[in-house]
């Protein structure tokens, strides 16, 4: 998982003094990844549960509040055991972010008896219901956190939205989501919606800067992510070189898999779809978003980059479970290759 996005950006800062005087017991942060959802979620947690919350200056010179940072409640939420707060997680994000796992599920990933799952199991959502049922230890009500929240199947979507029908108690619920449109119709109407803001430029810069990435990378980092700090950062700390990104269409163009021979089949994929999406925008008379205009070969017809668009689709569905890694490269290069010398 990348670095996430703090909740000291100044972008998330913006949204938890907007949302944190809403009421309502379901609130849903949605938006593209590598915006804040999480960062945002747990600041908002965090607030619901503090003892002393503070006011702040807010956005616009609007009244907001946030966590204080210094009470009993915000120290276990920052440790990670505050009882009042249940996460609801795939355990591969718990891992990754630090959150301790049931005592079964934890013995049985030592006992190597399976993998971390990358879905939310339903082991977890029964875990939440029983949460939502006991009475809150330390008095200030209780908090559900789903993130993110695209990973429930219909079982365990279904198991959630019995309890956002009709909670219990003092019970509050934050979802955030990377894919909004996954969710089932029925959590989304029942949750206040927050489209998750993005950063002004020179704020990812300024993010980018406090984690080592110096203004100019910073640049081409955050195009190459379409503006999403998260995404410019893992790239700036992927090993990928600032010239390996300016020459990959014209690598591709070239069907040179040497110049992608460290990458990995996950990243040629999402470098290949960014090519793939720019070169459509250039036929469609529109700016790159991705890549520099002047780096873009001529774009296929409109026919032979949907095919090849369709085929990078599908190709991402399996490409972290590839049979030869080797020959999925080798293809992926041969595949761009032709559809970019197609005239068809």
């Amino acid at each position: 998982m990348t670095e996430p996005v703090g909740a000291d950006a100044p972008w998330i800062q913006r949204q938890l003094d907007r949302l944190g005087a809403q009421r309502g017991q379901a609130l849903l942060l949605h938006g593209p990844s590598g915006l804040g959802q999480y960062a945002l979620a747990e600041a908002l947690a965090a607030l619901w549960l503090c003892e002393q919350p503070v006011s702040t200056a807010g956005a616009k010179g609007g009244a907001g509040r946030q966590a204080c940072g210094d009470c009993t409640s915000c120290h276990l939420v920052r440790a990670h055991t505050h009882p009042d707060l249940k996460v609801l997680m795939p355990e591969a994000v718990m891992q990754a972010l630090d959150w301790p796992l049931g005592e079964k599920a934890q013995q049985e990933l030592d006992d190597k008896k399976r993998k971390p799952s990358r879905e939310i199991r339903v082991e977890g959502m029964r875990d939440t219901v029983e949460f939502a049922q006991r009475t809150a230890a330390r008095g200030l009500g209780k908090v559900v956190l789903v993130f993110p929240a695209e990973r429930m199947n219909h079982v365990t979507a279904n198991a959630l939205l019995k309890t956002l029908e009709e909670p219990p108690g003092a019970l509050r619920f934050v979802l955030a989501t990377e894919a909004v449109h996954r969710l089932l119709p029925t959590i989304r109407s029942r949750c206040l919606s927050h489209p998750m803001a993005w950063p002004e430029a020179t704020e990812a810069q300024a993010w980018m800067a406090s984690k080592g990435v110096g203004a100019s990378d910073a640049d081409v980092w955050l195009k190459a992510a379409g503006g999403r700090p998260e995404q410019a950062l893992a790239l700036a700390h992927s090993g990928m070189t600032l010239t390996q990104w300016r020459l990959f269409p014209k690598a591709m163009s070239h069907g040179d898999v040497a110049a992608v021979a460290d990458w990995g089949a996950a990243a040629l994929v999402d470098a290949l779809q960014k090519l793939a999406h720019d070169l459509a925008a250039v036929r469609a008379g529109a700016v790159p978003r991705f890549f520099d205009a002047a780096a873009l070969p001529k774009p296929p017809s409109w026919r032979r980059l949907a095919d090849w668009q369709r085929g990078l689709m599908a190709t991402a569905r399996t490409v972290d479970h590839p049979f030869n890694p080797g020959l999925m490269m080798e293809s992926l290069v041969s595949q761009a290759r032709t559809a970019l010398h197609s005239a068809v």
